[in-house]
């Protein structure tokens, strides 16, 4: 098992998200050891990119922002180097396939090995294609973080029996971003991926709420929660960091609770 599992062995895991460069390297470092503190068993850590198709407004223009300040894929790496020097949180990255093989895939998984990350998100990446990344991620020692979402039905079995590190149950169509309710049937999702796998299932998209996180806590090993938190940074700026611990301390404790 990777160093992902770890952040499930004490029970019930919160992962939380953020940009890299939103609104500064130094802050985004800040930040995520300000979510540790606060409770956070994993983080995620966004690769700023020009054409997010899987994000909403909120993460769009933290992608944006973290451009126009001049963040640029070597400098997320710079980051997670100094990140590794104080914590061994298990640390994932979330991007997309046009920034890897601009980068070189094999090159951007040598430098997740040489840095310290554990694993990686790929939304635009169909698992019918994850071949393309899967033998350079493996050689480096990275896990592929899986995608499952509500309309996945017949493949979940199929995408579960490959999953690495964790599978990122998807809450609900459409982009990311919080939402009022979650209506998608999360329990008969992961109950369906367990007959088939012991890797933990996270579920993510839409959650923002202490109930939202105690409910879904009840059905699955972990809440992720990205669009809230960046809100939490586009409103606070530099000085969003006891902000962020109050949150992450409250859904954190909502997570344990279901």
């Amino acid at each position: 098992m990777s160093k992902i599992g770890n952040a499930f062995k004490n029970g019930k895991a919160f992962i939380g998200f953020l940009t890299a460069g939103d609104p500064s390297l130094d802050k985004t470092y800040e930040y995520i050891m300000t979510m540790e503190k606060a409770g956070a068993d994993l983080i995620e850590i966004g690769i700023p990119f020009s054409d997010p198709i899987a994000e909403g407004i909120v993460i769009q223009e933290a992608d944006l922002r973290a451009l126009k300040a001049g963040t640029r894929i070597d400098d997320v790496f710079a980051l997670v180097e100094r990140v590794r020097k104080e914590t061994q949180i298990p640390l994932v990255f979330l991007t997309y396939l046009n920034p890897v093989f601009h980068y070189g895939a094999e090159k951007f998984f040598a430098r997740c090995q040489e840095t310290g990350m554990d694993g990686i998100i790929i939304p635009d990446m169909p698992f019918e294609e994850r071949d393309e990344c899967a033998a350079a991620a493996k050689a480096h020692g990275i896990d592929i973080i899986s995608m499952i979402a509500p309309t996945s039905k017949d493949r979940i079995q199929k995408i579960a029996k490959v999953g690495e590190g964790f599978l990122y149950i998807v809450s609900s169509l459409g982009v990311t971003g919080t939402r009022t309710e979650i209506k998608t049937d999360l329990k008969e999702i992961v109950d369906t991926a367990k007959e088939v796998t012991d890797v933990p299932c996270a579920v993510g998209f839409g959650i923002n709420t202490t109930e939202q996180a105690e409910k879904i806590g009840r059905v699955a090993d972990g809440v992720i929660v990205g669009s809230a938190i960046v809100k939490i940074i586009a409103q606070y700026g530099d000085d969003a960091a006891p902000h962020i611990y109050d949150y992450v301390k409250a859904m954190k404790e909502a997570t344990i609770r279901g």
